[in-house]
């Protein structure tokens, strides 16, 4: 099957559940859903069609989090990202660790970085930050704030003290 062929049949199960359409390439296609329907789309993705999740990734548009789930469908030799727009202040979306294990750790990371609560992960705790990040704190959203704890300031002054003098020649 070609690439093209995939994308139809794809178009062709997501139907109504489709927002969006733009093929970017012969190879890439993008294609915009409800945040309601992730899950199932996902499992569409995964189950019917055979796609292997490459990777998810999130961006802070400023107006809402844009999560993408990259699909690879590896016969075809091309790619389909499946996006939606969570809102800022509420941002959730189901979980799809249960039937995609390799969705788990990026799940972690984009709720640790971007907010994002993903309703029934099974380990939804930190994996890249320490577990004592200040809670609301994502650090790549828009409005991060970014603080140095008194502890490391003091820690950076102590390092800048014993440096050795900088320029010329030492004895």
């Amino acid at each position: 099957m070609k690439a093209e062929d995939a994308f139809n049949r794809i178009r062709g199960a997501l139907g109504p559940h489709l927002a969006g359409f733009e093929q970017k390439s012969e190879h890439r296609v993008y294609l915009r859903v409800a945040p309601e329907t992730v899950t199932e789309v996902s499992e569409l993705m995964f189950e019917e069609i055979g796609a292997r999740l490459q990777i998810m990734t999130g961006i802070d548009t400023g107006e809402g989090i844009e999560v993408l789930y990259h699909w690879a469908l590896d016969d075809e030799d091309c790619v389909v990202t499946v996006f939606t727009v969570v809102d800022r202040d509420a941002p959730e979306l189901e979980s799809i660790a249960s039937f995609c294990p390799a969705a788990e750790w990026i799940e972690r990371e984009i709720w640790e970085l971007l907010g994002v609560e993903f309703i029934d992960h099974p380990d939804l705790r930190h994996l890249l930050l320490s577990d004592d990040w200040p809670e609301g704190n994502y650090p790549l959203r828009k409005d991060c704030r970014r603080r140095v704890s008194s502890d490391r300031a003091d820690e950076r002054a102590a390092v800048a003290a014993d440096a050795p003098p900088t320029g010329g020649i030492q004895p």
